[in-house]
């Protein structure tokens, strides 16, 4: 049973809001944010990512970015750049790309739902992003950014989502990528929350820090709350909640930065190589890489037997490729890969190679929502950087204090 809590949530002006809204944190560099923020004193940007508003070079883990972060969220809550609902509420949160709606509840889920396994992860976190975003949370005494979760269909919630879309949205407005952004009250919302009693399972798709960071918070809180009941609001954290069949993912490409020499003589000895190939594979298994100014197609092998993570490409790439020929054992450490959101295109892959910045780029096959659910149902975890969902929320729309 998942649990949704409607809350107090602050929001923008709707004249304002396309002002106020940003991206999320992490897609950003810091050179990218305070460039998105110039001569914006509403960007959110301002309360994700304050090193902006701090000299450059700032160590971003400086005790000064976390309370200028506070400064200027606190700001925003006192001088009405957002403004606090009334009652408690959930909303709806449709975004469209490309033509193509993606429609989710925007609530308040529970930190024991993410603890007891209700809410499922498919990535490990790492304690250095842990330990930042926990910071940030605790220091502003809010969730400043909603989690992206997803679940199987349901019928009876579908229905009330589409109810409330076919009403004028609280605010709606196209993003500078083109995106569009609409919100919603719903008006049903305690027929939402008894509809989430029959959902057995919530699935992290993108948020895995944040989702650990809520978690660390509110046992923190609750060490330092004598009067502890579970029922304030840091056991509870936003999340955007879509249906599995709203849900879109790009591939995550990989760059590598260094091969060794003769490396493609190396591919063709070991695998059997397509010249001339689409950059982008076209189907599961497959992968397009791009050396010497062309793309060449190629199978990966499969294990015996595989578990559902010994199926995905990504796994296959890192077992038969990365490790062995490029000695890349942890991807998450090793300097010599980076990664490409397929949101980029192999244009980008493209450019890379020739102008030098790397010797190899990998285009991948995205990975699916039923993979990931089912790697998620079997408790199993998901290399790292498996899957880019698009389109990204903005932060901004709705703030939850505590």
């Amino acid at each position: 049973m998942a649990i949704l809590k409607p809350f107090k949530a602050w929001h923008p002006d709707p004249k304002n809001v396309e002002q106020i809204a940003c991206v999320p944190y992490d897609v950003v560099s810091v050179k990218e944010a305070r460039e998105l923020a110039r001569g914006n004193s509403k960007s959110f940007l301002h309360v994700v990512r304050p090193e902006i508003d701090l000299p450059e070079g700032t160590d971003p883990h400086d005790d000064e970015v976390y309370d200028k972060g506070a400064e200027n969220l606190d700001e925003f809550l006192q001088n009405g750049t957002l403004q606090q609902e009334k009652q408690p509420q959930l909303y709806i949160y449709q975004l469209i790309r490309n033509g193509r709606p993606q429609t989710g509840i925007f609530a308040c889920v529970s930190v024991q739902d993410y603890d007891n396994e209700v809410i499922l992860k498919h990535e490990l976190t790492r304690p250095v992003k842990e330990d930042d975003r926990t910071r940030h949370i605790l220091t502003q005494e809010a969730h400043a950014e909603p989690v992206m979760l997803t679940y199987k269909d349901d019928e009876k919630t579908r229905t009330l989502i589409q109810e409330t879309t076919e009403a004028e949205p609280l605010f709606e407005f196209e993003a500078s990528d083109g995106v569009i952004h609409k919100l919603w009250k719903a008006p049903k919302k305690e027929a939402l929350v008894d509809a989430f009693k029959s959902i057995s399972h919530l699935y992290i798709a993108d948020g895995h820090h944040r989702c650990k960071s809520a978690s660390r918070a509110a046992e923190q809180r609750r060490k330092n709350n004598p009067d502890h009941t579970g029922m304030e609001e840091y056991n509870f954290f936003p999340a955007v909640i879509f249906p599995m069949s709203n849900m879109n993912i790009l591939p995550y490409n990989r760059v590598i930065h260094s091969i060794p020499d003769n490396f493609l003589n190396t591919l063709q000895d070991e695998f059997s190589l397509t010249p001339d190939a689409d950059p982008q594979p076209s189907e599961k298994g497959t992968i397009s890489i791009y050396i010497d100014g062309s793309w060449y197609g190629m199978d990966l092998p499969l294990d015996t037997n595989p578990n559902s993570v010994q199926e995905l490409d990504v796994h296959r790439l890192q077992e038969f490729v990365l490790s062995p020929l490029l000695d890349i054992s942890d991807p998450r450490r090793d300097d010599n890969i980076s990664f490409v959101g397929g949101i980029r295109g192999t244009k980008e892959l493209e450019q890379r190679v020739d102008n030098g910045t790397v010797d190899l780029a990998i285009s991948m096959y995205a990975t699916s929502i039923e993979e990931l659910v089912e790697v998620s149902d079997e408790g199993r975890l998901m290399p790292p950087k498996s899957t880019w969902f698009e389109p990204k929320l903005r932060s901004g729309l709705l703030v939850h204090t505590f």
